[in-house]
């Protein structure tokens, strides 16, 4: 697989480490030549310039790439890439990284943006799934920002404990994945139990996920709300530009 990474931060350099011992092809294009000897990557290959710019993306030869990841400090470099990647070379896939969550309603399909991945609120849903038990936690958002991927730990006071999957009415637009049990993962069938401490893995919409919270909440199933919608806020930028 051909990968462009816009970006060779902390981040950038580190996904691209990580597809290289995968065996990828990943070109990493980035303004700073510095870099370069600093990330410390071996098999890679560089674009020295402004990801933003088309001259450099024709250089970078992006039309072929398979997934071009957006991978900087700046959330206005990340979609401007992402949009470019998209509309102007036809990438089947591009990944865009969020820095300042307050940005992150912006970045779907609108922008080119086929996975947004933001990492302040990733790492927050990583805590919260480490600690919260009883509540639904968002540890990804998906594609185009419609669908997302949430985890919820099954607490001992439960209204879903020893029912059968097939037992829960599940709201529609929301697919149980998986299970998580004493460390081990379980493909869900309708005749499995619910157990205390099982960790329920699903896909979801954001109206469902919300029905989904509901449903999970200690006053019991059965309860649906519609989700509110949220005014988009202006583009902010990220308080702290350094890419780390």
């Amino acid at each position: 697989m051909k990968v462009v990474i816009a970006g060779a931060g902390s981040v950038g350099s580190s996904i691209a480490r990580e597809l290289l011992a995968h065996r990828h092809d990943v070109l990493l294009i980035d303004p700073k030549p510095e870099v370069i000897g600093r990330s410390g990557l071996r098999g890679g290959k560089w674009l020295v310039g402004d990801a933003c710019e088309l001259a450099t993306l024709k250089e970078a030869h992006v039309e072929e790439a398979d997934v071009v990841v957006a991978a900087s400090g700046d959330d206005k470099v990340n979609l401007v890439v992402s949009l470019l990647a998209k509309t102007e070379f036809g990438v089947g896939r591009t990944v865009g990284r969020v820095n300042n969550p307050k940005n992150d309603w912006m970045f779907d399909d609108s922008w080119g943006v086929d996975v947004a991945v933001n990492t302040p609120r990733l790492m927050t849903a990583l805590v919260e799934e480490a600690v919260e038990i009883g509540d639904v936690v968002r540890l990804l958002t998906l594609k185009t920002g419609g669908s997302s991927l949430v985890e919820f730990t099954v607490p001992a006071d439960s209204a879903i404990v020893g029912q059968t999957v097939g037992q829960v009415p599940w709201p529609h637009d929301c697919t149980l994945v998986a299970i998580l049990r004493d460390q081990a993962p379980i493909a869900p069938s309708r005749d499995d139990v619910v157990d205390h401490r099982d960790e329920l893995f699903f896909l979801t919409t954001i109206e469902a996920e919300d029905q989904l919270r509901r449903l999970l909440a200690p006053t019991g199933p059965g309860m649906e709300a519609e989700a509110q919608a949220v005014p988009a806020a202006p583009f902010e930028d990220d308080d702290d530009p350094f890419d780390g």
